[in-house]
């Protein structure tokens, strides 16, 4: 069956219920998360991120206020220590500026808010549209690799890299930020069950389908 975007979400929440994404007790744990998952898996980014919690209970403001070694070493177990603490830093930093008034500053930049989350050291797009959507409330797609992995299980060529996808596939209009916020979590969960190994798509529920892009 040939299926739309809409009717991906559609079915994938009926087979799979809600995804419960992201799992975090705060938008800040988001915020830290999302850079500590960079280029590791989820276990390493968890190690790091209860050593933050423990130290700092994830308080953007004690987080600033530790000296550049400690933070270091707390970060450590999500490897690339020092780029991550830089991000960490520089993002906190923006928001601070911005009181972590989330919708006031998502108003406050409007269409640029994208670009201006760019800016800033260790954003990268896939970091950028993950805050859009979990932080700020925009409904954006997340082409991270289990979205392309998906995409191209469901016939889609071409999908090379993020940006190959993102510049491809924008969500319908009809997508809220919770189900924006969901259907990244559902895919993400959909390809821990079925691309390790790949072949295990063919036993899926979206076998057989194909996606119109």
């Amino acid at each position: 069956m040939q299926l739309t975007i809409t009717q991906l979400y559609e079915k994938m929440r009926a087979n799979m219920g809600p995804s419960g994404w992201w799992p975090a007790d705060s938008k800040e744990e988001i915020i830290i998360g999302a850079i500590l998952i960079q280029n590791t898996n989820w276990r390493n980014a968890d190690r790091a991120l209860t050593l933050l919690h423990n130290t700092t209970g994830l308080v953007p403001d004690r987080i600033l206020a530790l000296p550049p070694e400690k933070l270091h070493d707390l970060v450590r177990p999500a490897g690339f220590y020092r780029n991550k603490s830089r991000a960490l830093v520089s993002v906190l930093t923006w928001l601070a500026q911005g009181n972590y008034d989330y919708p006031a500053i998502r108003q406050r930049y409007g269409a640029h808010l994208r670009q201006e989350l760019r800016a800033l050291h260790g954003v990268g797009p896939e970091t950028a549209d993950v805050l859009l959507t979990y932080i700020f409330d925009v409904p954006t797609f997340i082409s991270d690799k289990y979205a392309r992995t998906l995409f191209t299980c469901l016939g889609v060529t071409g999908l090379t890299d993020y940006r190959s996808l993102a510049r491809r596939c924008t969500l319908p209009a009809s997508f809220t930020p919770a189900i924006a916020q969901d259907f990244h979590g559902l895919i993400d969960e959909f390809g821990k069950v079925y691309f390790h190994p790949l072949t295990k798509f063919q036993e899926s529920f979206l076998a057989g389908d194909t996606l119109a892009l």
